[in-house]
């Protein structure tokens, strides 16, 4: 089954409020601050987060992108390529990673590692060049045009960051004495991308096309689905760009379509609040789909957070009946702090058009 939408601005308010730290820019240091804080110049306000690696599945930066997404002016800071050393990880930056930052208008700071310890025989503790991220937040500060033209400009200088990567790992790689990857891969990442940003396009999309494939024919493990109906999802915007993502179930009844996307928890009563704020990044997306189709035939969708839990008794919904819902409450006996997380999530669902879903399974 093959979804197609358009995206053609972002709409949402927010429910889930975290208390960001305020930051002045001349003392902002990306590698002590928070994984989300807040930067003051004096004049300008901005929302900024930080990826710990270019791979999603590394941490939960969808999380810290869902913390800054109130702001108007929001900067995510990530590295192209993390190197921990030959006996251990590398991961390069993914256009599927760069194509949700476009959706959600998002300035991308295409970072890189200047510093390191070594940790046995791997490296650790890396650092961003803070000197260089400082002068691409003046340079978005002065910068007028949408994120998604940044991060364009950004791209087309990619193999300049290419080439400071090379560097900063190769003094790393003689001052730790830890054995780095050839930096032939890197020579080859450069290559796609140093000769322009279509063909870095084309040749990230594939990749994204082929890890859209993989996922769509594998449950996750925080994933317990009521049938295998993965499908894929493909989202265009104004500028005609297609953007690949799978989701996690999908029901269709007569013309309308859920897009579920699901979190599952073994053992507590709910997934971990980060598993919930990085499905309810994709509801942004998902809540704010127009021209929806299913093989070229057009229909209604709705976006669903189904969070399910071994554990949970019973099941609520963020459309059930108020006494249903302090039912549930008890026979469960969430805590205070539990039951105003839930309310607040069932505001945004309500407040956005989308459903949240809470059932047990076993």
């Amino acid at each position: 089954m093959d979804i197609t939408g358009k995206i053609k601005g972002i709409k949402y308010k927010k429910a889930l409020e975290k208390n960001l730290t305020k930051f002045n820019l001349e003392n902002f240091d990306i590698n002590l601050s928070p994984s989300s804080s807040l930067i003051f110049d004096g004049q300008n306000l901005f929302a900024i987060s930080k990826w710990v690696s270019p791979k999603r599945t590394r941490s939960y930066p969808y999380e810290r992108i869902y913390d800054t997404i109130h702001i108007s002016k929001k900067i995510t800071v990530i590295p192209v390529v993390k190197d921990e050393g030959k006996s251990g990880d590398r991961d390069f930056l993914q256009w599927d990673t760069v194509s949700m930052m476009f959706l959600l208008d998002i300035y991308v700071i295409f970072a890189y590692y200047s510093e390191a310890k070594k940790l046995e025989n791997k490296i650790a503790k890396q650092k961003f060049d803070n000197d260089y991220v400082i002068s691409k937040i003046k340079e978005i500060k002065g910068y007028h045009s949408s994120g998604l033209h940044w991060n364009l400009k950004e791209l087309a200088d990619l193999h300049f960051i290419a080439d400071k990567i090379k560097y900063n790992y190769l003094r790393i790689e003689k001052k730790t004495g830890v054995k780095l990857h050839d930096f032939k891969g890197i020579d080859v990442f450069r290559s796609k991308i140093s000769k322009n940003i279509k063909d870095f396009m084309e040749f990230s999309r594939e990749k994204a096309r082929k890890a859209q494939v993989r996922e769509y024919k594998t449950i996750q493990p925080k994933e317990s689905l009521n049938t295998l109906s993965k499908a894929k999802v493909t989202i265009s915007n104004y500028l005609g760009g297609k953007y690949f993502f799978t989701v996690d179930e999908v029901v269709l009844s007569k013309n309308i379509v859920k897009l579920v996307e699901s979190k599952h928890s073994r053992n507590s009563v709910l997934p971990s609040a980060s598993d919930i704020k990085d499905g309810l990044l994709k509801m942004i997306l998902y809540s704010n789909l127009c021209s929806v189709e299913i093989n070229g035939v057009s229909v209604k969708s709705k976006s669903v957070l189904r969070l399910t839990s071994e554990v949970f008794l019973g099941a609520v919904s963020s459309k059930s009946a108020q006494k249903d819902v302090d039912n549930c409450f008890k026979a469960n006996s969430l805590s205070e702090k539990q039951k105003e997380f839930v309310k607040r999530i069932f505001k945004e669902a309500e407040e956005n058009n989308f459903i949240v879903q809470i059932e047990g399974i076993k």
